[in-house]
């Protein structure tokens, strides 16, 4: 097992001083003396090596592993992210970080080790995402280790060439951002938002950030006879807690307002946010009060705590309208809830405490179903089809839509009713007709929206079509009927190919039917490399066999 060196520790504490203030703040119990031993390890494996931007290598893994301390994050979990690039970088192997800090820093790290390019080819960063997943299945920290490593590596993406950072920018909100969001962890997902922004789309993003500057200058006039009148309504409600300006971030002002940022306002800038010292019932005294101090939108109040996101996350969310005519949004929430409405999986990891943030951990949790959908239609997909769905699963948006026993069920936006079909059950997407949206009939087309309630309408003898594949959004949907169109492509060109062998042999005086019963067409079918005579059949229709191979081997057999 590696030692610290007695002669650097000095320095090895010195570098690592921000990250021990960090963890001790968190985790009191910490082990420091581990970390700064992998501190040692991973700064002389790296030694020599440079960042784009010049700096030792190593102040990278040590910046990942400072943010995880920040959000709280285990001992175990800030050593691996110390280690992270060691086996994918230098000569330093799965086994000897198995050997030096244990099996369970070593599936840490290399969960989030990236497959070798040079042997996996254009594969590799679908691959390398396959693997990821199936690493957090197992272990959900090497996700959050993952999205660690991206904000960092964002938050340095100016010292890449042009064509790379926006390349880097668009796979970070195509894939990696929408993980934070599945996670519930928004403080990763708000700054890479907003990093990948600026890099995508640097003029849209120095619009949008300077628009904001300029509007959040004038936050307290603006906010300020707004927040007199709460904090007084809440007052008279014996409702304690704190009332807050919360800014919003330069990407989803963006995004909400299509790009036109001229003119934007404080109260269009940032929200209110109320912590209220109590529960849930608290929270909706809170929202009475609001109401009655300013006027409510009608149709804008949201209620997360009743039906909290698919990430767990509960606040109410209100729009009112001020005494000078301005809208404000408000959010309420009691302080229990803000750490997951914050860091969402990552609050539940830290709350554990048992050292251990694996799948079966939370095993049940309705935030996590998103992750064993994906894990089920994964498998049997080729590279390129799998990074295809898997942008599609992560899509941004989502509508909860409820069975008719009050399940609910998690799509993505555009999701249609066959979606739905395919995630109530396999069986019961291949034999639906039609859906009962809200008690009408609906076809399979229907967009869902969240909030309906649908009963899926099947025939037994229905199937798959592949008219299905123009209005089925979801991976686990397209997935599985892009299968079964496979399937069904193989089996009639099986039965087709062993027709026309049939014919051919009868003309030799030969029964293909005997051949079956002897084993001889199984014996030809796996000396040509076939697992079955149907893949054999199936190959004729296609081209890839000759039918004169096949009749002279079935007349020698």
């Amino acid at each position: 097992m590696t030692t610290l060196n007695p002669w650097r520790s000095g320095s090895s504490r010195s570098a690592m001083a921000p990250l021990l203030a960090a963890h001790r703040s968190a985790s009191p119990a910490g082990d420091e003396a581990e970390l700064l031993r992998g501190y040692e390890v991973a700064e002389r494996l790296h030694r020599g090596q440079l960042r784009k931007s010049g700096a030792p290598y190593i102040t990278h893994p040590l910046a990942v592993a400072i943010i995880l301390a920040g959000m709280g994050l285990d001992s175990t979990t800030l050593l691996a992210a110390l280690l992270h690039d060691t086996v994918e970088d230098t000569p330093y192997t799965i086994g000897e970080v198995r050997a030096d800090f244990g099996e369970e820093v070593a599936v840490l790290v290399d969960g989030v080790t990236k497959l070798d390019g040079g042997k996996w080819g254009e594969r590799a960063e679908a691959e390398t995402f396959r693997k990821i997943v199936l690493s957090a299945a197992a272990d959900l920290r090497v996700l959050v280790i993952k999205l660690a490593d991206r904000l960092h590596n964002l938050r340095t993406l100016r010292y890449q060439p042009p064509h790379k950072r926006v390349r880097y920018a668009e796979a970070s909100l195509e894939l990696l951002v929408p993980f934070a969001e599945r996670l519930g962890i928004h403080v990763l997902k708000r700054e890479m938002d907003d990093l990948a922004f600026a890099a995508r789309a640097p003029e849209h993003y120095a619009e949008a950030a300077q628009a904001l500057r300029s509007a959040l200058a004038g936050t307290g006039a603006a906010f300020g006879p707004t927040l007199a009148r709460l904090r007084t309504a809440l007052g008279e409600q014996r409702i304690r807690g704190r009332v807050e300006i919360r800014p919003r971030h330069a990407y989803a002002v963006h995004r909400e307002r299509g790009g036109d940022v001229a003119g934007l306002r404080p109260n269009e800038a940032a929200r209110l946010l109320l912590l209220v010292d109590g529960d849930d019932q608290d929270c909706y005294i809170a929202l009475g009060a609001v109401h009655a101090a300013l006027h409510p939108v009608q149709g804008r109040v949201k209620d997360f705590i009743a039906l909290p996101k698919a990430n767990l996350y509960q606040s109410l969310h209100t729009r009112v309208i001020s005494t000078d005519g301005d809208l404000f949004d408000v959010i309420i929430r009691s302080r229990a809830m803000h750490p997951v409405a914050e860091y969402g999986i990552v609050a539940h990891i830290r709350d554990a405490r048992n050292g251990v943030a694996t799948a079966d951990t939370v095993a049940g949790r309705r935030d996590l179903v998103w992750l064993s959908r994906l894990l089920a239609w994964q498998s049997d997909v080729p590279s390129a089809e799998f990074l295809a769905g898997l942008r599609a699963d992560l899509a941004s948006g989502n509508v909860a839509v409820f069975t008719t026993s009050g399940e609910v069920v998690t799509l993505p936006a555009g999701a249609t009713a066959l979606d739905f079909a395919y995630a109530v059950g396999t069986e019961t997407g291949d034999r639906s007709i039609g859906a009962l949206v809200n008690g009408r009939l609906a076809a399979l087309s229907a967009e869902m929206r969240s909030g309906n309630v649908v009963e899926i309408l099947t025939d037994p003898d229905s199937e798959p079509s592949g008219d299905w594949l123009g209005f089925a959004v979801t991976a686990p949907a397209r997935v599985h009927i892009q299968q079964w169109l496979a399937r069904q492509r193989a089996e009639e060109a099986a039965v087709a190919g062993r027709r026309r062998l049939v014919l051919a042999l009868a003309g030799r005086k030969m029964d293909l039917l005997t051949a079956e019963a002897h084993g001889d067409s199984l014996a030809v079918a796996r000396d040509l490399g076939y697992t079955e005579p149907d893949e054999m059949y199936a190959a004729l229709t296609m081209g890839s066999v000759r039918l004169d191979d096949l009749l002279s081997r079935f007349t020698r057999v």
